[in-house]
């Protein structure tokens, strides 16, 4: 007799598993792509925050290169990176007339992930990275070195928007599966200049 309730029950619940996964992602950006995301007066950041239900973060500081923190729910993860990318396309591409006549312009994000990770996103004897490179079409790249002070790499991901998105939904799905192990040393852009005076 358990059985039809279970069923019963589970009925509006497919949709549950993924939605109470909190993902976080971290993007390393340089100063025009910040700009071009937190927009005038914040009002870009601010509508994406809005229409995707992410929490989206930048860290401070004057130096060249910052972090963009995206946490919530996969969706919404999602939807943010989704904006994220075609306004970079809009802004970043939109500067060479030349490059708009030849085609869209390849938008790239480079993504934090800790180091522990990135064996399983490459997979045995690259298969894995290989396969995503294939299916999505965007070009990834897992940098070789951790970034300064920390245990975590950049992974660099270039392609028309659409083809993008795909891509980090399938480095999310890896990351997902496996966490990472021990304890993770976050980049900090800045920390690596030594004294700041």
């Amino acid at each position: 007799m358990a059985s039809p309730d279970g069923a019963s029950g589970a009925e509006g619940g497919p949709e549950e598993p993924e939605l109470s996964i909190t993902l976080t992602l971290r993007m390393l950006m340089h100063g025009k792509e910040i700009g071009s995301i937190i927009g005038k007066k914040g009002e870009t950041v601010k509508r994406i925050r809005e229409q995707s239900s992410a929490r989206i973060t930048i860290s401070e500081g004057s130096c060249p290169e910052r972090i963009t923190t995206i946490t919530g729910s996969t969706d919404a993860v999602f939807r943010a990176v989704s904006m994220i990318a075609f306004k970079l396309e809009e802004d970043l591409g939109a500067g060479s007339a030349d490059g708009a006549a030849a085609g869209r312009a390849p938008v790239t994000l480079r993504l934090v992930i800790p180091a522990s990770q990135c064996g399983s996103l490459i997979g045995k004897a690259g298969a894995k990275i290989r396969e995503i490179r294939e299916s999505t079409g965007a070009q990834v790249q897992v940098a070789g070195d951790l970034l300064p002070n920390s245990t975590e790499r950049a992974v660099t991901v270039s392609g028309v928007p659409d083809t993008i998105i795909q891509c980090v939904r399938q480095i999310c799905a890896v990351i997902l599966e496996s966490p990472p192990k021990g304890a993770t040393i976050p980049y900090h852009p800045g920390l690596s200049l030594g004294t700041i005076l």
